[in-house]
């Protein structure tokens, strides 16, 4: 199984950034955790990491032909971004949107992602378990798949 993550803006800060809110793990540290659960799954990860839409978008794209699933943190891109909920839906891959903190227990406007409808699931609240989880229900479904 191949998965592509992407981290979305503000992750390049995650152990410096609102430590309370997604605690003191390094985005590096985060990717290190995320290989080596991959590896017992037997899955292989590109991970990409960017603050810009854009990019974002372009990463999806490029690497829709080679991922069988992806997951998705979009960050603040979650809660506005229809350029991404397109992307997502354009891109015809299982996609499972994850988020550190439980986006429905902070500030009123985090509580609604415009992406997740467009995702096999939405994960968040388990901190770096929400990737984990995320690749596990990937790994799941496709072989369901196969």
């Amino acid at each position: 199984m191949k998965i592509l993550i992407l981290h979305g803006p503000n992750l390049n800060l995650l152990g410096e950034r609102e430590p309370a809110v997604y605690g003191t793990m390094t985005l590096n540290q985060l990717n290190v955790q995320l290989k080596n659960f991959a590896q017992k799954k037997k899955c292989s990860l590109k991970i990409f990491q960017s603050n810009h839409e854009g990019e974002l978008i372009d990463l999806l794209h490029k690497h829709r032909s080679w991922s069988d699933g992806i997951v998705f943190n979009p960050a603040a891109f979650t809660h506005y971004s229809y350029a991404l909920r397109d992307a997502v839906a354009a891109v015809n891959v299982p996609i499972i949107e994850v988020h550190l903190s439980d986006i429905k227990k902070r500030e009123s406007f985090r509580k609604i992602s415009v992406i997740a409808p467009e995702c096999l699931a939405q994960i968040s609240g388990y901190g770096v378990k929400s990737y984990t989880k995320a690749i596990e229900k990937l790994c799941d479904t496709l072989k369901r798949k196969k």
